[in-house]
């Protein structure tokens, strides 16, 4: 019988996702800036947001950031060749005792099973989330009263806010409940502020802020725009460069109709990539600092920009997305957060 065949073959991806590895140092010295007295760390889980965890968790540590958060132990792992300090905020499942137990991280343990589960797989060092009104994730302040983490080895008491990026007094609720466990439970420090948590001020600071989207170019708070860059920018390439005669239409269901002829350029670029559908008729592409228009509908695969003022344009050349995190998420109705994580696997990270 004959063997089968086997290809492979490194094909060049026809979209790149830029990582400004200056503009994330720059936001992660900025809010280490704003966060005061406090250390502040970093949360990569999600693939760092998106843009590559191993890439931003290096960057990040070359600059200074001690602490790193991810959500789950497969994260962790992927994140143990770096030598990092990194918490788990998933805590500690059956199935992650093992994982836990190697010693590549902590588990932020949120629950009384967790804490059990931990004292009987041997115990050591752990952090703990306290839920004082997000009602997610973490054991309840009156537990914490009750004893629950007497004799744990806690380095970090954590817990969540629920609407840093608005004001509401909620915040200050919350900020009272986490401050009265102060010196009741043996931890070494104390953490709360997440990136809008951080523009609340010196109170929300405690001993550690642990910043996620403001760190990739994201904006939780207006009053902290000042002090962010864009750190992702997704770049296609051009696959066909057409012209479009007036009266005619473009992409699905028609909704773009030129008003004159037309030069369009097809980007190997769409929904399936993350880059949002809502964005159709509204996004813009940038070449050498001029703005140009996206025509119609996004569509899974392809989207059209408008060309005609750049003629040298042509195919296998590359446009690089205008992703303002904050301008993006206001035109087309969708969270910075999932603007940044959306962004698809078939991107190359450089």
């Amino acid at each position: 019988m004959r063997p089968k065949a086997r290809w492979v073959m490194d094909i060049a991806a026809p979209l790149r996702l830029h990582v400004d590895r200056d503009a994330l140092v720059s936001n992660w010295q900025a809010l280490d800036r704003l966060s005061g007295a406090a250390a502040c760390g970093a949360a990569v889980k999600a693939n760092g947001y998106g843009l590559g965890a191993s890439l931003v968790a290096k960057t990040l540590a070359g600059a200074g950031c001690r602490d790193f958060f991810v959500a789950n132990w497969a994260e962790a792992l992927a994140l143990a060749p770096l030598g990092l300090s990194v918490s788990v905020l998933h805590g500690l499942r059956a199935e992650d005792v093992e994982a836990a137990r190697a010693g590549v991280a902590r588990p932020v343990l949120n629950s009384p099973e967790q804490i059990a589960r931990w004292r009987e797989s041997g115990g050591g060092r752990c952090d703990v989330m306290v839920d004082t009104g997000i009602n997610r994730l973490g054991v309840s302040v009156r537990a914490v009263g009750e004893g629950l983490l007497d004799g744990l080895e806690i380095e970090t008491l954590l817990s969540h806010l629920a609407c840093a990026d608005e004001d509401v007094p909620m915040n200050a609720d919350q900020r009272a409940a986490f401050a009265g466990l102060k010196g009741r439970t043996g931890a070494r420090r104390m953490s709360l502020a997440n990136s809008a948590g951080i523009g609340l001020g010196d109170d929300y600071h405690f001993d550690l802020t642990r910043p996620g989207l403001a760190l990739y170019g994201g904006v939780p708070r207006p009053e902290m725009a000042e002090h962010l860059r864009q750190v992702a920018c997704p770049e296609a390439q051009i696959l066909q460069r057409r012209t479009v005669r007036a009266g005619e239409s473009v992409g699905y269901n028609a909704t773009w109709t030129a008003p004159a002829d037309t030069e369009v350029a097809i980007l190997n670029l769409g929904y399936a990539d993350g880059y949002r559908r809502a964005l159709s008729g509204r996004g813009m592409a940038l070449a050498e600092g001029v703005s140009l228009p996206l025509l119609g509908r996004v569509s899974m695969d392809l989207l059209a920009i408008d060309v005609t003022a750049r003629p040298e344009l042509a195919e296998g050349d590359w446009l690089r997305m205008d992703y303002d995190l904050a301008v993006a998420s206001a035109l087309s109705g969708v969270s910075q957060y999932e603007l940044l994580t959306g962004l698809a696997q078939r991107f190359a990270r450089a």
